[in-house]
């Protein structure tokens, strides 16, 4: 097989330095200015490697590779998260820098680095000239960390394929991904809260958040002059106080932020939900009740006992906010459900208990027999590479494996490893990208060679 790994290497660190965070949209750009480019740098490197490629109206483009009545598809995304808090990356996170051993970078390894790889195995292929009895399309997505609009484009104006993977989960084959909902809920809440704002994505756990209710100032009481002309003394929370209870910064303002550590939404476990100790101290100043709390942090509601053989549910209040003029105070939830339940089950729980809120997004679980001969393939070619003897297993994690009629996601993180996806200091290990380049490159060929 041909080694293209310093080729793979310059083409992602290329690939990263692009900030393909969504933006406000451009005429033609429907996710702005930095996507659109991401898209066109990777489609213009296929190009260049002698394939067919299609730009959907920069929601989505395609690699296409062979002829036949069936048809692979290998779905990538090129948009990224935010990056979050600078001062939380060793290295700036899309200057690409390398050592000896890996690139850090935001969209390392979710998801332009396996995007890549999977061309170069294309590439590799085409070379030593096998010819795929199927048609192959590497489809890159445009949206796919807000809400998907990339696919539904797709599906508009092109033929999704017929069956195939997603590089954008866990080795060594993930045969179920959780149901995923992202909620709004709406409060009301005391007049002097002028401002609060935390997040910045519903699958990120808050890495900071900032409010500001400028009635309570810093002294522990203050004198009123009744109509009679006697005093009367009163007192107030003092901000300071439960600052420092809550672990809060004050400032000149009078407002008060806190910083967490971000994660990916479907493992809140692993960050620091900056929200949190911003609800206790607006709690504890009379500001808002302690409500919001109780259901989504101490989960109130008994969500999260809920479980099957995917995994438990999991909540993350990823996203708050309330402007100067606005009378309401908005939640942002993302909760992750395991793949034998229903989301009406789950949204029974806040109906009983007489929330309202509005469904953002909504993604089906996905759920394919271990059995399946496409799990089965890509199960053996992992195990074979890796000389293990690793089982098929299902993630708290949405990938684009759902947009097809059969499909999973393959890598290219391992279970047991703890990777910085979605958090500071993100990474692709050379290693990571010598055994994708393997795995995938084998996976390609065993899927389209025929009989």
């Amino acid at each position: 097989m041909a080694n293209y790994f310093s080729e793979m290497v310059k083409s992602i660190k290329e690939f990263v330095q692009i900030p393909s965070v969504e933006s406000e949209p451009l005429p033609g750009k429907p996710f702005g200015e930095n996507v659109a480019q991401a898209l066109e740098y990777v489609l213009d490197l296929a190009s260049s490697m002698g394939f067919e490629t299609v730009n959907y109206d920069n929601y989505a483009g395609e690699v296409v590779w062979g002829e036949g009545e069936k048809t692979l598809g290998i779905l990538c995304h090129v948009d990224v998260v935010p990056a979050g808090k600078l001062s939380s990356w060793e290295h700036p996170p899309f200057a690409a820098y390398s050592d000896e051993e890996k690139i850090y970078g935001r969209g390392t390894l979710d998801d332009k680095a396996p995007g890549i790889v999977c061309l170069y195995a294309l590439k590799t292929l085409k070379d030593e000239g096998f010819v795929p009895t199927q048609k192959i399309k590497l489809i890159f997505g445009c949206d796919e960390e807000s809400g998907w609009l990339c696919m539904k484009h797709y599906k508009e104006v092109a033929e999704m394929p017929d069956y195939g993977f997603s590089p954008d989960g866990d080795f060594p084959v993930i045969y179920a991904e959780k149901g995923i909902l992202h909620l709004k809920f709406a409060y009301k809440v005391n007049s002097f809260l002028s401002i609060i704002k935390g997040g910045e994505r519903p699958n990120m756990v808050c890495d900071e958040c900032y409010a500001l209710a400028p009635l309570h100032g810093y002294s522990d009481s203050f004198k009123m002059v009744l109509g009679d002309g006697a005093k009367a003394t009163f007192t107030l929370p003092v901000n300071k106080r439960y600052a420092r209870q809550y672990g809060l910064d004050v400032h000149t303002d009078g407002s008060v932020s806190a910083k967490g550590k971000s994660a990916h939404g479907s493992t809140p476990e692993k960050g620091e939900n900056a929200i949190l100790p911003v609800l206790k101290y607006l709690e504890a100043v009379g500001a808002i009740s302690s409500e919001i709390r109780n259901v989504f942090f101490e989960d109130s509601l008994g969500l999260t006992r809920l479980h099957d053989e995917t995994g438990y549910l999991t909540i993350c209040p990823g996203m708050i906010d309330k402007g100067v003029y606005d009378h309401i105070m908005s939640l942002v939830v993302d909760i992750r459900y395991p793949a034998t339940f229903k989301a009406s089950e789950i949204l029974e729980y806040f109906n009983k208990a007489g929330l309202k809120y509005t469904v953002l997004e909504h993604q089906e679980p996905l759920f394919v027999d271990k059995k399946n001969p496409l799990i089965q393939t890509l199960l053996s070619i992992y195990n074979e590479y890796t000389d293990k003897n690793a089982e098929p297993i299902a993630i708290g994690g949405g990938t684009y494996a759902r947009a097809l009629p059969l499909g999973v996601a393959f890598g290219p993180e391992e279970v047991d490893e703890d990777t910085p996806v979605h958090e500071p200091n993100e990474f692709v290990s050379f290693d990571c990208i010598r055994k994708m380049y393997g795995i995938y490159t084998n996976a390609i060929r065993k899927l389209t060679e025929g009989e």
